[in-house]
Protein backbone atom coordinates (compact mmCIF):
# COMPACT_ATOMS: atom_id res chain seq x y z
CA UNK A 1 0.00 0.00 0.00
CA UNK A 2 1.04 3.33 -0.51
CA UNK A 3 2.67 5.30 2.06
CA UNK A 4 1.36 9.03 2.18
CA UNK A 5 3.12 12.55 2.98
CA UNK A 6 0.74 13.48 5.31
CA UNK A 7 -0.77 12.40 8.61
CA UNK A 8 -4.42 12.18 9.53
CA UNK A 9 -3.79 15.22 11.54
CA UNK A 10 -2.48 17.14 9.14
CA UNK A 11 -5.31 16.06 6.66
CA UNK A 12 -7.71 17.39 8.87
CA UNK A 13 -5.77 20.45 9.23
CA UNK A 14 -5.90 21.41 5.19
CA UNK A 15 -9.57 20.57 5.35
CA UNK A 16 -10.44 22.43 8.34
CA UNK A 17 -8.27 25.49 5.98
CA UNK A 18 -11.01 25.03 3.20
CA UNK A 19 -13.82 24.87 5.50
CA UNK A 20 -12.66 28.10 6.94
CA UNK A 21 -12.95 29.64 3.40
CA UNK A 22 -9.64 28.62 1.53
CA UNK A 23 -10.02 27.87 -1.85
CA UNK A 24 -8.68 24.55 -3.11
CA UNK A 25 -6.33 25.58 -5.54
CA UNK A 26 -4.75 27.71 -3.24
CA UNK A 27 -4.98 25.10 -0.64
CA UNK A 28 -3.40 22.41 -3.01
CA UNK A 29 -0.48 24.88 -4.08
CA UNK A 30 0.50 25.77 -1.09
CA UNK A 31 0.46 22.02 0.42
CA UNK A 32 1.89 20.52 -2.55
CA UNK A 33 -0.87 18.21 -3.67
CA UNK A 34 -3.18 18.39 -6.35
CA UNK A 35 -7.23 19.67 -6.31
CA UNK A 36 -8.25 16.25 -6.79
CA UNK A 37 -6.28 14.92 -3.72
CA UNK A 38 -7.86 17.31 -1.56
CA UNK A 39 -11.41 16.39 -2.79
CA UNK A 40 -10.42 13.00 -2.08
CA UNK A 41 -9.46 13.67 1.42
CA UNK A 42 -13.05 15.48 1.83
CA UNK A 43 -14.50 12.37 0.50
CA UNK A 44 -12.93 10.38 3.26
CA UNK A 45 -12.14 12.89 5.77
CA UNK A 46 -14.26 15.23 5.94
CA UNK A 47 -16.43 16.20 9.00
CA UNK A 48 -13.85 13.76 11.53
CA UNK A 49 -12.03 14.97 14.02
CA UNK A 50 -8.60 13.95 14.67
CA UNK A 51 -9.16 11.16 16.84
CA UNK A 52 -12.21 9.46 14.53
CA UNK A 53 -9.19 9.66 11.69
CA UNK A 54 -7.23 7.50 14.10
CA UNK A 55 -9.78 4.99 15.03
CA UNK A 56 -10.69 4.65 11.65
CA UNK A 57 -7.02 3.73 10.17
CA UNK A 58 -6.51 1.75 13.30
CA UNK A 59 -10.13 -0.11 12.06
CA UNK A 60 -8.77 -0.38 8.44
CA UNK A 61 -5.33 -1.58 9.59
CA UNK A 62 -7.62 -4.69 11.40
CA UNK A 63 -9.71 -5.47 8.89
CA UNK A 64 -6.73 -5.70 6.05
CA UNK A 65 -4.81 -7.87 9.05
CA UNK A 66 -8.71 -10.41 9.43
CA UNK A 67 -8.51 -9.98 5.68
CA UNK A 68 -5.16 -11.66 5.32
CA UNK A 69 -5.97 -14.40 8.13
CA UNK A 70 -8.96 -15.52 6.34
CA UNK A 71 -7.06 -15.44 3.13
CA UNK A 72 -4.19 -18.00 4.72
CA UNK A 73 -6.90 -19.97 6.50
CA UNK A 74 -8.49 -20.76 3.04
CA UNK A 75 -5.20 -21.57 1.65
CA UNK A 76 -4.44 -24.19 3.84
CA UNK A 77 -8.10 -25.33 3.65
CA UNK A 78 -7.80 -26.07 0.34
CA UNK A 79 -4.32 -27.52 0.74
CA UNK A 80 -5.94 -30.01 2.90
CA UNK A 81 -8.42 -30.86 0.89
CA UNK A 82 -6.18 -31.07 -2.02
CA UNK A 83 -4.43 -33.35 0.08
CA UNK A 84 -7.02 -35.44 1.38
CA UNK A 85 -8.37 -36.19 -2.21
CA UNK A 86 -4.73 -37.69 -3.16
CA UNK A 87 -4.90 -40.23 0.13
CA UNK A 88 -8.43 -41.72 -1.19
Amino acid sequence: MKRTRFTEEQIIGVLKEAEAGAKTADLARRHGVSEATIYNWKAKYGGLEVSDAKRLRALEDENAKLKRLLAEAMLDNVGLKDLLAKNW
